[in-house]
């Protein structure tokens, strides 16, 4: 197993994590909140999914699966087409409200881009710089290790969430 293979599994076990988060839930329950500020798992889902695609379309130099399949009309946030969830506010949390069938459809297909990309590439293409505003500036490597932390984080999250909400009921 290479250093691709890798990341490959990772983005694979936060897909399985997310559908593991949002499965069998209704658009209530997917936007419902611990506390007024907390996340809901819609939100965590749609942000860590805009993430992923944001930064490997950008490493990719492809547009992102959000405006070029049209995710963001389907979903018809009140936010640029550019919004990822990074620094939103909690009003804007509560702005994310979508059924189980629209998240998992697009994490689905991000992920789908996202693990053809991944195939296109070779392990030395891991030490391109792909960002310089950094000191040290970061690799194609570091770049997607850290999309990898930030799915895995946030499933995580949504699953918390879930068994929180469940165990209310």
């Amino acid at each position: 197993m290479n250093g691709i293979d890798l990341l490959v599994d990772g983005l694979g076990r936060a897909k399985e994590v997310v559908h593991d988060a949002v499965d069998g839930l209704s658009t209530a329950e997917l936007a419902e909140r611990l506390d007024p500020e907390a996340n809901s798992i819609a939100w965590l889902v749609w942000h860590l999914t805009r993430v992923q695609d944001d930064h490997i379309a950008e490493v990719a130099e492809q547009e992102q699966v959000w405006t070029s399949q049209g995710w963001a009309e389907r979903f018809k946030l009140p936010f640029r087409p550019s919004a990822t969830g990074y620094g939103q506010s909690s009003a804007d949390v509560g702005q994310v409200q979508s059924s189980a069938e629209l998240l998992l459809g697009y994490h689905d297909a991000v992920h789908a881009q996202s693990v053809a990309y991944l195939e296109t590439i070779r392990e030395d293409d891991l030490e391109r710089i792909v960002d310089e505003r950094w000191d040290p500036p970061v690799s194609l490597g570091v770049r997607l290790v850290s999309v990898v932390d930030d799915c895995a984080q946030h499933a995580g999250q949504a699953v918390f969430v879930r068994g929180v909400l469940l165990r209310r009921r």
